[in-house]
């Protein structure tokens, strides 16, 4: 296992911890948006839970390495899932900002491939 994996992969689970605790704060620049972008409130606690698994799920990864893949996955997924989410409602604008979070995920889930 390496050093950069290891970094990489927590800054990913911080970045998706993060995440998952402004949606479940109902963080305003966070809440707004995703109105915007048609998401139910109703939605917001499952979309938080499943950031808040994933970033638990990178951490495991680190001893559990098929744990870490699982998670990376699904929180690809969920990313990809966002940017649709985004270029649907047509806010252009925004894609990066579910990118921004993805890029570290994608990254750790490559480094764990060439570990």
């Amino acid at each position: 296992m390496s050093t950069t994996y290891v970094v990489v992969t927590l800054l990913a689970a911080a970045m998706t911890g993060f995440s998952a605790v402004s949606v479940f704060l109902r963080a305003k620049w966070v809440v707004e948006p995703m109105a915007d972008y048609g998401v139910p409130r109703s939605w917001l606690l499952p979309l938080g839970t499943a950031k808040a698994a994933g970033a638990v799920g990178l951490l495991v990864g680190l001893f559990l390495p098929v744990i870490g893949v699982m998670a990376g996955i699904g929180l690809a997924l969920y990313y990809a899932g966002a940017v649709i989410t985004v270029i649907r409602a047509r806010w252009y604008a925004h894609i990066p900002f579910p990118l921004l979070y993805a890029a570290p995920v994608v990254g750790a889930l490559a480094l764990g491939f060439t570990a």
